[in-house]
């Protein structure tokens, strides 16, 4: 892995932020603080799941945008598109339909991400020896998390390539166009699989040379499939552009579409918020029984991406049924082609370790770090505890670790400026008396 820093795809609009906490409340890795009445995101602790800027109320939080515009500078452009993009849209409209408006769109091959879990099966990829359980490295967000809050999971994170990585690889070996004039654009209903593919020398970044955020992908082909939608297909792409994958494969990034297939005891847990319980709880245990973890940062798994544009539960039900009208089994004319890049794909199947962030550590050196623990609950002891965010933290906690960082000050505190007997009684009133023990000062007591 790269130790370039990590390139962030979520922005703050200055202009349009007023300050009203919902996506500080909301962020699951306290990232974002509140100062000079805008929200700030530290970069250190983002790790882009996009609960932020699906809860701001004014549209103060974008995603980084690639534009089709970029597919002109290539003479093979490749759209690896995962099946969950084809539930975007309702019945009326076919997915040779929807694939013929994307070659409309620019592209000259078409391939389904989750011909990559076909591909791995073909080939076999036995896991590296890791601890149990085996992680899926399948969702950026949980990845990054990991590698930010729960670093001694590390050794749990499969090391191989998730699918659309090896249909990217796939797709370079079979066209064998010279690197400048072949871009592999990935749609993505994810705003950290933008963060992935922008970061330097990430291993994404190295196979993709673009991508296209679902919604924008969505409104082009809706609108075209609007203007033609009498008919079944426009143009005679190649059989070779034309995606396919196995019914198994195209349910992959919904929930249990991984567990599901795999044998031994497995758990599937979805929505950041609830993934982070379920790790906090596993790291404290030093037993479970379990042997493999599916866990997706979006409620639903990738048909609750931020970037997606319908409601999470059609999109399952569609790509469910959609499944079912896909083969069991490989054609044999696409078994053929993976065969015959079946080295090349061995060759290139492992990743490298993930290494930890250490962003949550209050300071590198061991010393200090126990000093500003300690400082830390000698802060909290003074500080409210209510959590009301008006110090621009979400929470006393959060303002207590800033303040040992000398990254903010007490005086953030709204309640302790409320020295009036009567405003204190009236905060008494509503949050209720709170001790503060042998840290309460003759004044309070007075």
């Amino acid at each position: 892995m790269s130790d370039l820093p990590f390139h962030h795809s979520l922005h703050v609009i200055e202009e349009q932020c007023k300050g009203c906490t919902h996506c500080m409340k909301r962020c699951p890795t306290s990232a974002i603080r509140i100062s000079g009445g805008k929200a700030r995101i530290y970069s250190d602790l983002c790790i882009d799941c996009g609960q932020c800027m699906a809860v701001c109320p004014n549209d103060a939080i974008e995603v980084e945008q690639d534009s089709f515009e970029q597919l002109k500078g290539f003479t093979y452009r490749v759209g690896i598109v995962p099946s969950v993009f084809f539930a975007q849209f309702p019945d009326t409209f076919s997915e040779q339909q929807i694939c013929s408006a994307l070659y409309e769109s620019g592209f000259t091959h078409l391939y389904l991400s989750e011909t990559g879990v076909d591909i791995l099966d073909k080939i076999g990829a036995p896991e590296m020896e890791h601890e149990l359980p085996l992680i899926s490295n399948f969702c950026p967000s949980v990845q990054r998390l990991i590698q930010i809050r729960f670093p001694l999971l590390l050794d749990n994170m499969s090391r191989v390539r998730p699918p659309a990585q090896m249909v990217a690889l796939f797709a370079r070996a079979e066209l064998g166009a010279q690197t400048d004039s072949l871009g592999i654009f990935y749609l993505t209903p994810c705003a950290a699989k933008i963060a992935q593919i922008k970061t330097e020398g990430s291993e994404d970044n190295s196979l993709f040379q673009g991508v296209i955020n679902f919604d924008t992908a969505y409104n082009r082909v809706r609108t075209f499939l609007e203007k033609h939608k009498h008919q079944k297909s426009v143009g005679k792409p190649d059989a070779l552009s034309f995606p396919v994958c196995t019914r198994k494969a195209s349910q992959w990034s919904m929930v249990k579409g991984q567990s599901n297939n795999r044998s031994g005891r497995n758990l599937s847990v979805d929505e950041v918020h609830n993934v982070i319980e379920f790790l906090d709880q596993m790291e404290q245990e030093a037993e479970n029984n379990l042997e493999f973890l599916e866990l997706d940062a979006c409620a639903e798994g990738c048909p609750g991406g931020i970037l997606t544009v319908r409601n999470r539960f059609l999109t399952s039900e569609r790509l469910r049924h959609w499944s079912m009208t896909l083969p069991k089994e490989l054609p044999p004319s696409l078994i053929k082609r993976i065969t015959d890049q079946s080295d090349f794909l061995a060759k290139n199947l492992y990743l490298e370790a993930p290494q930890a962030k250490g962003a949550m550590k209050l300071d590198q050196d061991i010393g200090k770090a126990l000093y500003k623990l300690e400082k830390v609950q000698q802060i909290l002891a003074v500080l409210p505890g209510i959590d009301c965010g008006l110090c621009g933290s979400p929470t006393c906690r959060a303002l207590a670790q800033d303040i040992a960082k000398s990254e903010a000050s007490i005086r953030q505190c709204v309640v302790l400026k409320l020295k009036d007997p009567k405003e204190l009684n009236a905060l008494g009133k509503i949050w209720g008396e709170r001790s503060r023990g042998a840290s309460a000062s003759k004044d309070d007591q007075e």
